[in-house]
Formats: structure tokens, C-alpha cells, sequence
């Protein structure tokens, strides 16, 4: 039987003895971070130009799968130097390294193949230490200490027995309690009210949809979680798209701010809500561009492309790398405090109409949810398209779609997509999730 929330002390020792056991210098990373954010505008744009350059020359240098891609390129024009994909970095980790690197030097994970192209990545130890500085950072803005406060954590979890004890000993280990998303029936959903009677949880972090329905269950049942757990300071989402009707479910129904975290694994933290309600940029250790179909900056305000350089990996490159997401960036934002104005989904979500247009594949998702979800009836749905001119909708709900409400959501399709789409409407007792338990709301299955 795991201990649910161990002392802090005990949190506290053992995130900080974890990470320099492992090699991860998350002092020094903390230190070096402060540094970066005491700079004044000046001085920051001076420090940002020196650190692209110094990644770029270090890779031209050190790595010859690098060096290869780009061969010729002029390192001091920067729109010259080539857009790294996800499909440029499918071979074997081994011929992606930087030279000298060991394997068992390094952070190395795998990316979770939500945009169509899973790959192993590395980082070095000190790049990984910034990761966990830059959460630790961000967390802070909110009143969360990483080492102290007691998570709610709304992810999946394995389902093998090894794997599945190993995690709810991590979680035990790391002051969180796991709420598995794998079933998230209404006697399931209750179970997790019940725990949060019980326990003083301090933030909750997690897939932004199994939170959204749990919102939707405390809708149901017309309680407010933070009445029966008011330790409650703050909701994290994270790693799905968040709709502004979503986030106003979650704030009437969690009674705490909502905070998005838009992150990637391969990289880093890239933004993240704060206090103001803006979406800051990861200023300091990344380099975020917006970039048009010819990979030029576009203004801002405009959807473009997210290209993202990593400033201090040298264990592996990703220099304008092409994470697979639209964006646009905030007018208001500076060098300095860059803020996303939007984030709109993966760039291979795109759905192509018998008209020939292109449109984000979310565009269907926003639009039947607008419809879909006014009486509440419905708790989730995904869509997937089938044919050019065919859509699929499935959906979970306490009673089947009236026949008006299956056309309202037809007419809105037309309205914004134009005629001629044939709509199916699938209801089901639960959706699949991945493996990982995400919810992929929008899937195209037709090729270009």
C-alpha cells in the first residue's frame, strides 16, 4: 500500500537528490536561467542573436548529420538556414549525435507520434536540467512549488502490472495522486470526486479533456470542486487543445484559475499561462519563430507555421525545427516576452474539401462543438474524416442526438465549409484514447 502524500521533506530531498544523482545539474541550470531573465531588453536581444549563432556553428562543427542537411547554408543569414522536420529526423539515433556524444551521457526519450512521426531524441544533461528549471519557474508564477505541493494528476498510466505499480510509486514518490483517464465512466468520475473530498490537493494537472469531463460530470451534479477541496489553488492543462468554451467550463466548475502549458518533449516548455492570462513564450531557452509556407517570419497576429530552435542542446539539433503546430504571436508581445496569441493545431490535421480547399482540421472540431455541446447533453466527441466529402463523428452523451440537433450540426458544417458533406453520427459508451491516454479530436484519413 503507497503513502498518497508524503512529507515534504521528503519530496523535497528526493526531486533535488533524483535529478543530481542522475547527472542533471539543476543548480546550475537555475542559476543560469535567473541570469538570462535579469537581462534588460537590450542586453537580451544581444544575448539571443550570440546564442543562435553559437548552437548553429556548434552543430556545423560537432555533427555531421547536421552538417549534411545543410550543407552550404550561410550561418549568419538566419531565414536561410533550412526548416528541420519531423520526417528529416526518422533514422537511428546514433547518426543524429553530435560527435563524441555516448548515449549513456544523455537524456533520451521518444516522442509520442501524435503528429505522425514518432522518433527517439536526446538531450544533454544540462539542456534536460533547464527543462525541469523552466517548469519549476513556471509553476512558481501560481504559487506551486514543484517540491511541496500535492498533485492531482489527470494522465494515463501503464496498464501492465510492473509498469503499472512502478507509476504509482513514482507518484507516490513525487507528492501526486494519479487519476488513471483510461475509464472515465460516471461511477469512475465519481470515485475521483470522492478522493477529492478527502484529499488537500493543491493544483490539478493533466489531459485537458479527461479534466473537461470531470467539469462536465461536477456540472452535472451542481458542485463547485473547490467548495469540497478548498486547498484547490490552480488547474493545469496541458498536451490538447484548450477552446475558450472549455476554459469557461473549467473556471465555473473547478472554481480556479485554468492555466494552458504547451510543451514538447524533444524540446522544452514553450508556453505557458500567466497571471495576466497571457500565453508567455519560452524566451529563454528556446527561439520560437512563426514562419509562412516559404518559411519566412510572418507578422504577427497572422497563423503561421511554429518553428522552434533549441539554444542549448548539443547533444542533438534542433535548429528551426518544424514542431508541426499553427500559431500566430501576440501584437503586444516583445523579443524579450514573446506572447501566443493562438495555438490551432498540428499542421497535418489539415482536411482537404471537394472543393480542393485546405482548412485545420480543428475547424470541424470547433464548429460541431458549438452546436454539439449547448444543452450539456453531450460530454466528448472526436471527428474523422473518412472521404474529401465524408465526416464521422462519435460522440459520448446521457441520450442520443435528437434529429434536429443532428441537423443543426450539418447546417453548421455547410455554413462554414460549404455544401455538399455527408455527416455520420456515431454514439458510443466511451471514446478510445491513445495508448498515452490522449484524445486526438480531429484524425484525417484522406491522402493529399
Amino acid at each position: 500500500m503507497f503513502v498518497t502524500c508524503p512529507t515534504n521533506f521528503l519530496v523535497l530531498n528526493l526531486f533535488d537528490f533524483t535529478l543530481r544523482f542522475k547527472g542533471f545539474p539543476i543548480e546550475e541550470a537555475t542559476r543560469h536561467l535567473n541570469e538570462i531573465q535579469s537581462l534588460s531588453d537590450d542586453a537580451f536581444a544581444n544575448s539571443l542573436e550570440k546564442r543562435k549563432q553559437d548552437i548553429v556553428h556548434f552543430h556545423l562543427n560537432n555533427n555531421a548529420f547536421y552538417t549534411d542537411l545543410v550543407r552550404g547554408i550561410n550561418p549568419k543569414d538566419w531565414n536561410s538556414i533550412p526548416v528541420l522536420t519531423k520526417s528529416d529526423l526518422q533514422q537511428p539515433l546514433e547518426k543524429r549525435l553530435s560527435n563524441g556524444v555516448s548515449k549513456k551521457k544523455v537524456y533520451i526519450n521518444k516522442t509520442s507520434g501524435s503528429g505522425g512521426h514518432p522518433f527517439t531524441f536526446a538531450k544533454d544533461k544540462f539542456t534536460h536540467a533547464l527543462t525541469w528549471a523552466m517548469i519549476q519557474n513556471r509553476f512558481s508564477w501560481h504559487g506551486i512549488n514543484l517540491k511541496k505541493s500535492f498533485q492531482a494528476r489527470f494522465y494515463g498510466i501503464p496498464l501492465d502490472f510492473v509498469g503499472y505499480q512502478k507509476e504509482r510509486l513514482k507518484d507516490s514518490l513525487s507528492n501526486r495522486y494519479r487519476f488513471p483517464i483510461f475509464d472515465l465512466s460516471e461511477e469512475k468520475l465519481e470515485q475521483f470526486f470522492q478522493k477529492f473530498i478527502k484529499m488537500p490537493f493543491d493544483y490539478i494537472n493533466g489531459y485537458t479533456s479527461s479534466i473537461v469531463l470531470f467539469a462536465k460530470f461536477l456540472q452535472h451534479k451542481n458542485v463547485i470542486l473547490k467548495d469540497v477541496c478548498p486547498t484547490l489553488k490552480v488547474c493545469m492543462v496541458t498536451s490538447e487543445m484548450l477552446f475558450e468554451s472549455d476554459k469557461k467550463l473549467l473556471e465555473a466548475w473547478l472554481g480556479v484559475p485554468i492555466v494552458n502549458e504547451y510543451g514538447a518533449s524533444e524540446l522544452d516548455l514553450i508556453a505557458y499561462t500567466d497571471t495576466n492570462d497571457d500565453f508567455i513564450v519560452n524566451s529563454e531557452t528556446l527561439f520560437v519563430e512563426i514562419l509562412d509556407e516559404n518559411n519566412r517570419p510572418v507578422p504577427k497576429g497572422k497563423v503561421g507555421r511554429i518553428v522552434i530552435t533549441s539554444l542549448y542542446n548539443k547533444a542533438h539539433p534542433f535548429i528551426r525545427y518544424d514542431i508541426g503546430d499553427w500559431g500566430s504571436f501576440n501584437p503586444n508581445g516583445t523579443l524579450k516576452k514573446p506572447i501566443l496569441k493562438s495555438l490551432t493545431g498540428r499542421t497535418n490535421d489539415v482536411a482537404l474539401l471537394p472543393n480542393g480547399k485546405k482548412v485545420p482540421g480543428l475547424t470541424f472540431y470547433y464548429v460541431t462543438k458549438s452546436i454539439i455541446e449547448d444543452n450539456s447533453n453531450v460530454t466528448e466527441f472526436v471527428v474523422v474524416q473518412t472521404k474529401t466529402d465524408a465526416f464521422e463523428i462519435t460522440y459520448t452523451s446521457r441520450i442520443p442526438l435528437r434529429k434536429k440537433e443532428k441537423e443543426d450540426i450539418k447546417n453548421a458544417l455547410e455554413k462554414y465549409l460549404g455544401t455538399g458533406l455527408n455527416l455520420t453520427l456515431n454514439r458510443v459508451e466511451t471514446l478510445d484514447r491513445s495508448r498515452r491516454g490522449k484524445l486526438k479530436q480531429f484524425t484525417t484519413l484522406v491522402n493529399e
